[in-house]
């Protein structure tokens, strides 16, 4: 069985949650989330707690079991909590801001700001709110794990860090190996 799987859910009191069929709905104090499921597996809710099960033994089954129980859980803690990535730009001028474009809320690289010699605009996506902490530092958060995630990424790739400064966009927890340059003869 899987190790994941097994383990129960608990659910906060302000936490409610809905199974309709192969769906599952999950509203708590930051918001609302919901997941379709497979037929592989079983959702249920007894006593404040969330389990999942496998209704068959088939290989996909076993797969999905502690998928579904990591996105569920997920779900469960980003109504209640949230979740949120840091990223730091490194380099000399290499600075953002966040500003509405066009009516969006954006991550703006001005021309230059990024070391390319165009602006850049990143358009938020709904569900996702992005602060600055100085000029060098942006705060990703929602209630979506992988939303949060995948904007986090997306920025990112933007400026990947340079393997030989060090410079660009990465994770506040990223550490980047510099390689040694080349030696004069």
């Amino acid at each position: 069985m899987s190790r994941i799987g097994k383990l129960p859910i608990s659910v906060p009191g302000n936490v409610t949650v809905n199974i309709d069929g192969n769906r599952v709905h999950v509203k708590g104090p930051l918001g609302e989330l919901s997941q379709d499921f497979r037929p592989e597996v079983a959702v249920s809710m007894e006593d404040g707690t969330l389990t999942v099960t496998r209704t068959s033994e088939h290989r996909k089954a076993r797969a999905f079991h502690g998928l579904y129980r990591s996105l569920l859980a997920n779900m469960v803690e980003g109504v209640t909590k949230g979740f949120s990535k840091t990223l730091e730009i490194h380099g000399v001028g290499y600075r953002a801001g966040v500003e509405k474009v066009s009516g969006e809320n954006c991550v703006v690289f001005k021309k230059g700001e990024l070391g390319y010699s165009h602006p850049i605009y990143f358009a938020i996506p709904d569900g996702i709110s992005a602060e600055m902490d100085g000029r060098t530092k942006i705060h990703i958060k929602g209630i979506d794990k992988a939303l949060v995630g995948l904007v986090a990424a997306k920025i990112r790739d933007l400026r990947r860090p340079d393997a030989y400064k060090g410079k660009g966009v990465r994770y506040s927890d990223e550490i980047v190996r510099t390689k040694v340059g080349k030696t004069g003869a």
